[in-house]
């Protein structure tokens, strides 16, 4: 691997990545006993944005990346970059009824990769974590979004409840999911300038999280189970908007 480089693997991570950022694509290791269309693919775009592919072994993959789920293919990529607090401000510049998904300190890549996955579904406009103690781009979480990672902005912020004010004063409504809110989602207004804020795996969100929020709603529950994976609980939510966006605008 080259030197300022970090890996990525799985076919859908690849493939959006040739596809959305092919500049940032350095090598590519590919199994040579592998034949089928999804490989081929694979090739076809690399060699269409010249980009250096290497046919090696099974045992080579296993030997260097056998840690990975990397369905025999792994690249060698310039580092992820998340977006800034500028990088927001343009969206928001451009955006009239924009969506945001906020996470108040994820830290599970996997969770993080499968936000960014229903994000991307629900047409997102940014994903917005904390700088700090939390999870950020890793082949990870490239991996389990699924080629998400590669055309949902995510913003890393220093100052997240700073960050939440500065959405309020562009007119964006705060939306929080908590466990002890009265309000159920399904009966809280989605369709206006939103951002959904859930909070960390077990803690949620902090409390000046919470307080920020304009709205706390929670989903039904009529199980056993008292709560939801932070990844689908976002899933859930971000549907919901998109239900009452199509209904409001057939």
């Amino acid at each position: 691997m080259k030197p300022e480089s970090e890996l990525i693997f799985g076919l859908h991570a690849l493939e959006a990545a040739l596809k959305h950022q092919a500049n940032d694509v350095q090598e590519i290791w590919l199994d040579s006993h592998r034949r089928d269309e999804r490989i081929n693919k694979i090739i076809r775009l690399a060699k269409d944005k010249a980009v250096k592919v290497h046919q090696v072994t099974r045992d080579y993959l296993q030997e260097h990346y056998g840690s990975m789920r990397h369905q025999g293919v792994v690249a060698s990529v310039a580092p992820g970059q998340a977006g800034t607090e500028a990088d927001l401000e343009h969206i928001l510049a451009k955006t009239s009824q924009p969506l945001f998904l906020v996470l108040d300190g994820v830290q599970d890549p996997h969770n993080l990769g499968a936000c960014l996955r229903s994000a991307d579904a629900t047409g997102v406009d940014a994903v917005i974590v904390p700088r700090d103690r939390a999870a950020g781009l890793t082949a990870t979480v490239r991996k389990v979004a699924s080629g998400a990672a590669e055309t949902v902005p995510l913003i890393q912020v220093t100052n997240l409840a700073r960050t939440l004010r500065e959405l309020k004063d562009s007119g964006v409504w705060l939306v929080g999911l908590a466990g002890e809110a009265t309000d159920s989602l399904y009966n809280c207004d989605l369709k206006g300038p939103l951002a959904i804020v859930m909070g960390a795996e077990g803690d949620g969100m902090r409390r000046l999280t919470k307080e920020h929020c304009d709205f706390l709603v929670k989903i039904p529950m009529s199980g056993s189970v008292e709560s939801l994976n932070v990844s689908v609980a976002t899933g859930v939510c971000l549907f919901e908007v998109v239900r009452q966006r199509a209904i409001a605008s057939p």
